[in-house]
């Protein structure tokens, strides 16, 4: 799968200036939530899908994968974290750690059988994968089937923040989004990132040039997927539960739809579009069955009149990166 994308601009001295002038200021606004009396769960729910659809744009926007299955990375650190929160008894750190090691193993596995394959074979066996694991953790015990695991412990991060006081959580929640941005924007300026983006746009002369492409999008499709079991580790806190919702392929469906409504491959883009699906979620939630309807008209709409996604529009108007 290549040139999926135009957003890319290259990146200069100015354009880094740009976006990390920006990042402060998400960073600023984002920090003073809590002062604004915006209700503070809907920050927090909306923080962790931003963190799964800029892992999501990670692997599709500068590594040309299009996964169909990310929901199960998500679904699976946020079940392992529950588990080992409730049932184990483990600290809030070993429970997030515990998360982000299932979603990394699961990366690994299903990275070995599904990245040989490419375009749209490569989306099928992904969707098949995370619809293989929903079925089993509806059966599987652990998971308690449709009921979940709920009632999950906050418990105090390093012994010290008490994450049943909304305001710490936010700013727990916060500081986590903040490093898993940080981190994607460091991997895709970095000749990981280039060799990346290279992939994308011609996989054959990056092999001509002697780079091992498989290796390269194994490595992505890994560190995507683990962020993205982050971010499910995170939202457990948030919502003290975790559920087959997140495992489903509806799910992995939303992800594709954040990612594209804020901009496939801009940095910004899968955070404007995660904030903008989970607000008319929760704002639209009295319209019943009908989100769903407002959902794909607003996607059609963007789809037709705004082709690059919000922040690539904007980026693509004044000419910078975003």
């Amino acid at each position: 799968m290549t040139a999926i994308t135009d957003n890319s601009i290259p990146v200069t001295p100015r354009a880094m200036r740009d976006q990390m002038i920006v990042f402060v200021l998400m960073a600023v606004l984002l920090a003073i939530v809590p002062l604004t009396g915006i209700y503070p769960f809907f920050v927090m729910q909306a923080l962790c899908f931003a963190l799964v659809a800029c892992a999501f744009n990670l692997l599709i926007g500068y590594g040309g994968l299009l996964s169909f299955g990310h929901a199960m990375f998500l679904g699976t650190a946020g079940y392992v974290s529950a588990h080992a929160l409730k049932v184990w008894g483990l600290s809030p750190e070993l429970g997030i750690l515990a998360g982000i090691a299932a979603a990394a193993a699961l990366g690994v596995v299903t990275g070995f059988v599904s990245i040989r394959r490419q375009g749209i074979y490569f989306s099928m066996i992904t969707l098949a994968l995370s619809q293989l694991l929903y079925f089993i953790y509806l059966q599987t015990p652990f998971t308690h089937g449709e009921d979940g695991i709920q009632g999950i412990p906050q418990g105090h991060l390093f012994g010290i923040f008490d994450l049943s006081k909304s305001t710490t959580l936010y700013y727990v929640v916060l500081a986590g989004f903040l490093a898993g941005f940080l981190l994607i924007y460091r991997t895709i300026n970095s000749p990981f990132g280039e060799v990346l983006k290279a992939i994308r746009e011609n996989e054959p002369r990056a092999i001509s040039l002697g780079y091992k492409t498989d290796q390269y999008k194994l490595l992505a499709y890994i560190l995507s997927g683990t962020l993205a079991g982050f971010a499910g580790s995170l939202k457990v806190f948030v919502a003290q539960n975790a559920s087959l919702t997140d495992v489903h392929w509806s799910m992995s469906g939303e992800i594709v739809l954040m990612t594209l409504v804020g901009g496939l491959g801009t940095v910004f883009g899968p955070v404007v579009g995660a904030f903008v699906i989970i607000a008319m979620q929760q704002y639209l939630a009295g319209f019943g069955q009908w989100v769903t309807v407002i959902q794909g008209v607003i996607f059609v709409a963007c789809v037709l009149t705004f082709r690059r996604g919000l922040i690539g529009e904007i980026a693509h108007y004044f000419r910078i990166s975003l």
